[in-house]
């Protein structure tokens, strides 16, 4: 008797790749594999760039991002998306629209502006874009404090200040909103997840190491794979951090400048079979 075909659950990320491994499209697959999902892939640029920084950015077409989108979506039917980098306006509104077409699920933004190896990897002038046209197709936008001042026009000083800016972001559109804590003073972190209703604050011990390269990517991804695999917004957001800092705890240096989180062999449960 002929054994049933096996489906794993897919994500897709929609980012640019990064040269050195440590971000984009890399640490996301990274990240799915480490959940026991299935990662596809729109690749929106590329980058020249290594642990010390970035050198050169080249940006996919709007019409081969659509090409990419229209041609994966209808096959692979993915349960979430993750999206990170996507350099310009006229990307932005390409994502956008392949989004609205395919009626993608579990939608999860990353709005990266800056690589953590120094970079603008989002124009000024696409922000306004993003916030206009993107955020309403998406289900959770995880800024750290410097994207949630730029997406809220809001200054961030103090946990009130979180709020407030949280309460801006999501009256874009978007369903959720996490502010990471990452770049604030401490000896602890404190994430603000917002889900539309109400405030849940996450707090945990600073890890201190440089091995920060694609954290960014490495939460969103963990948190799509977990939405993906039928897990609700608060234990998605929960399990990503638990992942990340576990990946931070591990940490390696490939090479002479920023180190990256471990991605393999950490997530403690594997994607079920369908």
């Amino acid at each position: 008797m002929k054994k049933p075909r096996r489906r794993r659950v897919t994500v897709v990320t929609i980012a640019a790749s990064d040269s050195g491994g440590g971000a984009g499209i890399q640490a996301d697959l990274l990240t799915f594999a480490a959940h026991g999902v299935h990662g596809g892939t729109v690749l929106v640029g590329a980058t020249a760039q290594n642990t010390r920084g970035v050198t050169g950015i080249e940006g996919l077409s709007a019409a081969f991002i659509a090409a990419q989108m229209d041609s994966i979506f209808p096959d692979l039917k993915p349960a979430a998306v993750k999206i990170g980098a996507l350099l310009d306006a006229p990307r932005i509104r390409a994502v956008a629209a392949g989004l609205r077409r395919h009626r993608a699920k579990n939608v999860v933004l990353d709005p990266v502006m800056l690589a953590t190896a120094g970079g603008r990897l989002l124009s000024v002038a696409a922000v306004k874009t993003l916030k206009t046209t993107l955020l309403s197709f998406c289900d959770l936008v995880t800024p750290n404090i410097p994207e949630a001042e730029a997406l809220s026009g809001v200054r961030i000083r103090t946990a009130s200040d979180r709020r407030v800016a949280a309460l801006a972001i999501a009256a874009l559109g978007v369903r959720a909103v996490l502010i990471k804590g990452g770049h604030a003073s401490g000896d602890s972190v404190r994430d603000l997840l917002y889900d539309g209703r109400r405030f849940c604050e996450l707090v945990h011990p600073r890890i201190r190491t440089r091995a920060t390269h694609g954290t960014g990517c490495t939460l969103s991804s963990a948190i799509a794979a977990n939405l993906a695999l039928g897990r609700n917004l608060e234990e998605a957001v929960s399990l990503g951090i638990r992942f990340l800092r576990a990946g931070l705890r591990n940490g390696y240096f490939p090479g002479t400048g920023w180190g990256v989180p471990e991605r393999i062999g950490i997530a403690t449960r594997r994607a079920p079979r369908r």
